[in-house]
């Protein structure tokens, strides 16, 4: 079923792309009263007709073949009811509708014995079928990415710019076959005209394709890691491969066989224009295996939603330069060198007549540079660098594998994650300090590797077999915020403008009797999170809830939580003053393990900014203190400008 469905998408694609490149190249050519170009215009037509009701043809068996997937029986490809409400009820049975009514307009069309003696019936005719082939090749970006505009503008863009260039080069094939022989002699200007045309029109259309690619690949793909580490990626990697070879040839073909078209008919030009034709039909079957690419392509996950398995065993990354500062320099000379390589090798396809001096030094320079450059920045990776992590970065995350480190990971790496634990001492190199900068260095995947199967140099075991995928999440998540906390030490209670790096965890609270609510729900406002504990907070409980107007006006989120988990910490507060921002009593344990990690102090404020990052931390016993300090840098907060960078995800990386 899915190779007959491969198949299907392939041909419906290829005969969609030559149909438009077909009619295309006749507009191209232009009318002619020659007879060799007569007939080959004729022939031309009659293949748009048999392309556009195989289009039709292999349209229905893909409509089938979706079906029963979708239904998820084989049965369903020949049930005509549930092959309706495909059509009716699903995107991308609306996008096959529409583009089936297209490829009817247009076989109807070209079904037509149309006069066409005068030019502006002929060109009217001629350009009426390029209009429906390149409106029936449009709904196939629909169907890639609904819902996004940019990405259906750009898929647009992408498969009409192919069927201008793929779809044009067997029927410029054929031309320039029937031009080349004693016979088609009559056609030879109008065939070295319309090649010439052909060459400026394809090399826009490459242009296209290849600006158009590029920016989808980062829709699509997102990452180097996306790129060599999932299927997706690597079929988008066949496909630059067999683009590149196409390319050649296109290069070849464009400066060196269109050149001597115009040369002497039996010596130069006809064996030029046989040699051009056998060049564009291998182009053409490049072409059509980077159709099958693109058919596999689309049965197969983006790279983006897939989880990369990383091939190589070592990774480029700046973090390995963090307090290296000869590795540092030795980076910096190297991209340098690099940099003047690159220049050279511009300035040799620029100055022709010092082509290969400058090449040769320009290589040199570039793969000095290189060797420079890229050992420093030189990291270990593992199959699973760049898995994404399938636990959020929440408090329960982090207060489950808090537990899970004391249960574990305490013996060697110390109650506070030092490396000081008794039993390190036995170890071969004594266990990392994992507050130290350097674990957030490392990728999430990273830690997940470790976890999972130990680091034997060191005489760490493996814990994969002992703790579930979830659970070893958790452990990340929980180190990932004990690094995290320790490089918080250093934030205080003033607003460093701009600067966003520590992540606020998300979490889960409920208030008495109302629905749960989260922290990410107050995205877009700046949230003062607040643990206290009573008797010693009560004096600074009572100024805040005594300013919770002023805080509201200024469009402040308080949300309190005691350190006890008292689920009775509402009317321990009492209503003198009046508490009316949220006071957690249901989910308040894991709030406080994961925060008490920035600030361990009995009375903490953190001060979220509207993206989600903690901005100020305010450490005290709870007693009273002035209140206009935390009401200008709540000021200083709102006067921001919100960057365009997206909000912190909810994963570590």
């Amino acid at each position: 079923m899915l190779a007959l469905g491969l198949v299907a998408r392939w041909v419906h694609l290829a005969t969609s792309i030559f149909l438009v490149g077909g009619s295309v190249m006749i507009v191209m050519a232009g009318q002619s009263d020659r007879p060799t170009a007569r007939r080959w215009e004729q022939r031309t037509l009659a293949a748009t007709r048999a392309l556009a009701v195989v289009a039709l043809a292999s349209g229905l068996v893909v409509l089938s073949l979706q079906t029963a997937l979708f239904e998820g029986r084989v049965a369903a490809a020949l049930d005509l009811a549930a092959i309706a409400r495909v059509v009716v009820e699903t995107q991308a049975g609306h996008v096959w509708l529409v583009r089936f009514g297209l490829l009817v307009l247009l076989a109807a069309f070209l079904l037509l014995r149309l006069s066409v003696d005068r030019r502006v019936d002929w060109r009217a005719a001629r350009g009426e079928g390029v209009l429906l082939g390149a409106a029936a090749l449009l709904p196939i970006a629909a169907a890639v990415e609904p819902g996004t505009a940019r990405a259906i503008a750009l898929d647009a863009l992408h498969v009409v710019a192919a069927g201008v260039w793929v779809g044009g080069l067997v029927p410029l094939a054929l031309l320039l076959r029937a031009a080349a022989t004693s016979e088609g002699s009559d056609a030879r200007p109008y065939a070295v005209l319309a090649a010439r045309r052909f060459s400026r029109v394809a090399l826009g259309a490459f242009a296209i394709l290849a600006v158009t690619g590029a920016l989808l690949a980062t829709v699509h793909v997102g990452s180097v890691a996306g790129l060599v580490g999932t299927r997706y990626g690597r079929l988008l990697l066949a496909k630059l491969l067999f683009l590149a070879l196409a390319l050649l040839l296109a290069m070849v073909n464009r400066s060196v066989l269109l050149a001597r078209l115009g040369g002497d008919g039996a010596t130069v030009g006809r064996p030029a224009m046989r040699r051009l034709s056998g060049f564009v039909v291998a182009e053409a079957c490049l072409a059509l295996a980077i159709l099958g690419v693109v058919a596999a392509l689309g049965v197969t996950p983006p790279a983006r939603h897939d989880a990369p398995v990383w091939p190589f065993a070592i990774r480029l990354s700046t973090t390995a330069l963090e307090g290296a500062s000869a590795a540092a320099t030795r980076a910096l000379i190297g991209s340098q060198i690099a940099v003047l390589g690159l220049a050279g090798l511009v300035a040799a396809a620029t100055l022709r007549s010092r082509m290969l001096p400058l090449g040769a030094l320009g290589l040199v320079a570039l793969g000095a540079g290189a060797g420079l450059a890229l050992p420093p920045l030189a990291i270990d990776a593992y199959p699973t660098t760049y898995l994404r992590p399938s636990v959020p970065y929440q408090a329960a995350s982090v207060a489950s594998g808090a537990a899970l480190y004391r249960e574990s990971c305490v013996a060697c790496h110390g109650a506070r994650g030092a490396g000081d634990g008794p039993a390190g001492l036995n170890l071969p190199r004594p266990p990392a300090d994992l507050r130290a900068p350097h674990t957030a260095q490392h990728t999430a995947g990273d830690l997940y590797w470790w976890l999972t199967n130990g680091i034997p140099a060191a005489g760490m075991p493996g814990f994969g077999a002992r703790l579930s995928e979830d659970q070893r999440w958790d452990l990340i998540n929980f180190l990932r915020a004990l690094s995290a906390g320790d490089a918080a030490r250093g934030m205080g209670t003033a607003v460093e403008p701009d600067r966003r790096w520590l992540v606020a965890p998300d979490f889960a609270f409920a208030v008495g009797p109302t629905p749960p609510r989260s922290l990410k729900e107050y995205r877009g406002r700046v949230v003062l999170l607040v643990l206290y504990q009573l008797p010693e907070s009560r004096p600074r409980m009572s100024q805040i809830a005594g300013r919770e107007g002023t805080l509201a006006m200024l469009g402040v989120e308080v949300i309190a939580v005691p350190t006890d988990a008292d689920r009775d910490a509402i009317r321990r507060l009492g209503d003198d003053p009046r508490v009316l921002f949220p006071v957690v009593t249901d989910g308040a344990e894991a709030i406080v393990a994961t925060y008490r990690l920035f600030a361990a102090a009995p009375h903490a404020e953190f001060l979220i900014d509207r993206q989600g990052y903690v901005r100020t931390i305010a450490r005290s016993r709870g007693q009273a203190a002035e209140m206009e300090p935390l009401l200008a840098q709540i000021q200083e907060l709102n006067q921001e400008r919100v960057p365009v960078e997206p909000p912190p995800e909810e994963h570590v990386h």
